[in-house]
């Protein structure tokens, strides 16, 4: 089943195309592409705008940092505290006594 056909002016078009030749993509991906990247931008905007509200909110963005600090209690919850780890997330094998850290 083909795809609906969306009207596009001249100025989008050659755009896409120039945009699909200096890739090496088809002029497809390179709009699905754009598309994707519109609505993440349209994604963190509302977040940000969201967050703004938030802390215009005095009353409300106590209660947020409130919240945030009761979690914040639980990061190492359980966890060994002489655990080490690499920057990459894997697990350093123990310290030897006597060796330099």
């Amino acid at each position: 089943m083909d795809a609906p056909a969306v009207p596009i002016s001249e100025a989008s078009h050659r755009t896409l195309q120039e945009l699909a030749g200096r890739s090496g993509r088809p002029v497809a991906e390179v709009l699905e592409r754009a598309i994707d990247a519109y609505h993440r931008e349209q994604f963190w905007e509302a977040v940000n705008a969201g967050y703004a509200a938030l802390r215009a909110d005095p009353r409300a963005w106590a209660e947020e940092e409130a919240e945030r600090r009761l979690w914040d209690a639980t990061l190492a919850d359980g966890l060994d505290p002489t655990e080490r780890w690499s920057d990459d997330g894997r697990p350093l094998p123990p310290d030897e006594p006597g060796r330099p850290t």
